[in-house]
């Protein structure tokens, strides 16, 4: 948690279900509570196949599906009438990736989920958004990057050691994981199997 504080840019990365998500979105939230953000702004790609817009609804309806595990940490860590209220406002803004483009972000604090499915491209126009007052928390496993061509994670890392960034990497490890024995039990099988 210090490391987010204390750095405009902070990496969480590890394995599924190690809390990377959840550690995010209570800091996001409790800066957010006590007024040291105006907003945030939680932001996920979609990888598929087909494009969201066939999908029916507005654009948060469409983007639930990819969403619900957002949701489900914005609800178990404060009262959901609250969270509801502020989503409502869009002071709390749930935004698909590919919308992030062409705007700047002061007072913010922004979390990319998922970070490993974006390329580099993609996650170079969204680190030259960040402006003052704001933090962004890239939260990946690049053990399941859906992207034929390398994640954008991985390069981001590398550039931020190679050039002596002040990008904290925290590593999440199988001991970290908290969503559940079977998901610890099954991470530690693809990790023996190389899978």
């Amino acid at each position: 948690k210090a490391k987010i504080l204390d750095n405009p840019i902070t990496v969480l990365k590890g394995m599924a279900g190690s809390g990377k998500t959840l550690l995010a979105t209570q800091v996001a939230l409790d800066m957010f509570f006590t007024k040291q953000v105006d907003k945030v702004i939680i932001t996920r790609p979609t990888v598929s196949k087909e494009d969201i817009g066939f999908l029916p609804g507005d654009i948060r309806e469409k983007m639930d599906p990819w969403l619900a595990p957002i949701y489900h940490n914005l609800h178990a860590l404060y009262n959901k009438e609250k969270i509801e209220k502020e989503l409502a406002a869009e002071t709390i803004e749930i935004v698909p990736f590919a919308f992030m483009r062409g705007r700047t972000f002061v007072d913010s604090f922004i979390i990319v989920d998922e970070t490993q499915n974006i390329t580099t491209h993609e996650l170079k126009m969204l680190l030259t958004r960040v402006g003052e007052g704001s933090k962004i928390v890239l939260n990946g496993d690049v053990q399941q990057s859906d992207l034929p061509a390398g994640d954008g994670l991985s390069k981001v890392i590398h550039l931020a050691k190679k050039h002596i960034l002040p990008v904290p990497v925290i590593e999440f490890g199988i001991s970290d994981i908290i969503r559940s024995d079977i998901c610890a039990q099954w991470v530690k099988v693809f990790l023996k199997e190389g899978i």
